[in-house]
């Protein structure tokens, strides 16, 4: 078959088919299940910027209420009212089953007034930025992720080697670099991802190139891992498991770390609330709930044991005005909520609100309108990473370059 031309439109149309095989991604090592103990980490990415004021309730703020007359979650006792967490904040109620039990056992820590220093409020501006981990001025890399340093950081010495997975359609920029990664979309995990015939004109592309390899072995380790959910769901079926929606993929995600992965990311839409947001109820609810499940549902499949050593961390690009706008929704924000989860977390952190804080009152707000910023996340997850995997400073700063580590104790 003849190769097509570079710049040709069949050519484009190849290469993007195959995205999301992640040519790169070094098959052997991914397919070779790694040892069952260990430290796991999985980053959630809430895209679309979720409320994170109607998911961690500031019940202790009478301006909370008075700024949001027809979205506001109401206070605990009252019906639909937050799930109290201490004299302050309070849990969103649809989370009664899930996250709430999760920070009830010291395994869930909630960091208020987190963020980036990025003020364009732009979804698209924002992810870029908190996935390259790169400082704001300057250049920007956009084939050097913060997870992919954090991979190479720990493959480059004696500290464990990790085995990353993008639960994702295409490789998110929080992965991509020099340590191959592999990814799998899990929005239909078990379907027949590419052709046959697009298969073979892949194939046939790189055939005789230095990546000819890299791509067989890519296209082996997206069948197994199809085979592998496809049977998964086979059984679920059979044994009429009620989970659904981001429950569902959660626990595949779960069942494939437990197995064989042990850095992951995955991605979740649909946070944009402009319109109709709703309180204790409705749109924003939904959303929250199928979260929660899907987090819990996750900690539940890897089993205790290697949830002990698993850590969740749940971030998004940015908050939402504290006011709610004339729809009856939130605009677009800055400083916002992130979860830490996981069976070993620190007796300080866990079932706790940590990092600084502040009352959120007119004169707190950013530029009057939003949670300010007050953990800025590099230097948050810097911290995190350094008490999880025994980095140093200097180990630290090649992750997130210019960024002193903070330590809040979490593991």
């Amino acid at each position: 078959m003849p190769i097509p031309s570079p710049s040709s439109p069949s050519r484009r149309r190849l290469l993007q088919a195959g995205a999301a095989l992640s040519l790169a991604a070094p098959v052997g090592r991914l397919l070779a299940a790694p040892a069952a103990e260990g430290t796991r980490l999985l980053v959630v990415f809430l895209r679309g910027a979720y409320d994170c004021c109607n998911f961690l309730v500031p019940t202790g703020s009478d301006f909370y209420y008075q700024s949001r007359p027809s979205i506001a979650v109401p206070r605990p006792g009252q019906a639909g009212g937050a799930l109290a967490l201490d004299a302050d904040w309070g849990l969103h109620p649809t989370l009664a089953g899930s996250v709430l039990p999760l920070f009830q056992r010291g395994q869930a820590a909630f960091i208020p007034f987190a963020g980036t220093d990025d003020l364009t409020r732009s979804h698209f501006e924002t992810q870029d930025g908190i996935e390259l981990g790169q400082a704001l001025t300057g250049r920007r890399d956009y084939g050097s992720g913060f997870l992919n340093r954090l991979a190479q950081v720990l493959g480059g010495g004696p500290l464990q080697e990790v085995t990353p997975i993008a639960f994702t359609d295409q490789l998110p920029l929080s992965l991509r670099g020099t340590v191959r990664v592999g990814n799998i979309g899990m929005g239909n995990p078990g379907g027949q991802g590419l052709g046959a015939r697009q298969v073979e004109d892949i194939a046939g592309m790189y055939a005789k190139s230095p990546l000819q390899s890299a791509v067989s072995e890519g296209f082996a380790l997206q069948a197994e891992l199809r085979r592998s959910i496809q049977a998964e769901m086979d059984q679920a079926s059979r044994n009429a498991i009620s989970a659904k929606g981001f429950e569902l993929v959660a626990r595949r995600m779960a069942r494939l770390m437990r197995e064989r992965f042990d850095l992951g990311f995955v991605d979740v839409g649909g946070w944009d609330t402009h319109v109709n947001q709703g309180g204790s109820t409705g749109y924003l609810a939904n959303r929250l709930e199928e979260l929660g499940r899907g987090v819990s549902g996750f900690a539940e499949e890897l089993g205790e044991d290697a949830w002990r050593e698993t850590v969740v961390v749940v971030i998004s690009e940015f908050g939402r005005t504290f006011r709610e706008n004339g729809n009856k929704g939130t605009d677009h924000g800055h400083g916002t909520v992130y979860w830490v989860l996981g069976g070993g977390l620190a007796a300080s952190a866990g079932g706790h609100i940590v990092g600084t804080q502040q009352a959120l009152t007119a004169q707190t707000l950013f530029q009057n309108r939003d949670w300010p910023v007050l953990n800025e996340y590099r230097s948050v997850l810097g911290g995190l990473f350094q008490r999880m995997y025994g980095l140093s400073p200097q180990q630290v700063a090649r992750v997130f370059p210019g960024v002193a580590a903070r330590d809040l104790k979490l593991v």
